[in-house]
């Protein structure tokens, strides 16, 4: 496994490169798409996976429906344990509070399925649905089916 490396010129690492190491996605081409969709922005612009990444650099990325600031602090091309990757990266002190908002947001919102008044009709619902359709009810057997040879 490669150092971490604090040094702002000693290694160059792609900005894909970073991400993936850094464990913000899974795989380093899923880390690529996602900044060729612009979810990713470094220092405020859009970059393409292949720009440099330097240490006191600011990314601003949208995982989700999360948006996230971080603040560089370490280089590593290489992807390494999480307690490790936590290290390369500082999410800024506003991007927390926001992040804490959203998930406070989230949690006190009314579960979806509540606002439903009831579920799928009953065998019984479904006849009185299906009796009101018809109209009337007709009081017996033969008053629906009739053998005769008057109709």
């Amino acid at each position: 496994m490669k150092p971490v490396h604090n040094e702002p010129h000693s290694i160059k690492v792609r900005l894909d490169k970073w991400l993936w190491a850094a464990r913000f996605y899974k795989t380093r081409g899923l880390s690529s798409e996602e900044i060729d969709k612009g979810r990713v922005k470094l220092n405020g612009q859009l970059a393409k996976p292949s720009k440099d990444v330097k240490t006191g650099d600011t990314l601003e990325l949208r995982i989700g429906h999360e948006v996230r600031t971080v603040v560089v602090r370490a280089l590593s091309g290489v992807r390494a344990s999480a307690p490790v990757a936590a290290l390369l990266y500082e999410e800024t002190a506003a991007s927390l509070a926001q992040r804490a908002a959203n998930a406070e947001m989230r949690r006190l919102a009314p579960e979806p399925a509540h606002s439903q008044t009831m579920g799928r009709p009953t065998k019984r619902d479904r006849r009185d649905i299906e009796g009101l359709k018809d109209g009337p009810q007709r009081d017996g057997w033969n008053d629906r089916w009739s053998a005769s040879l008057d109709d």
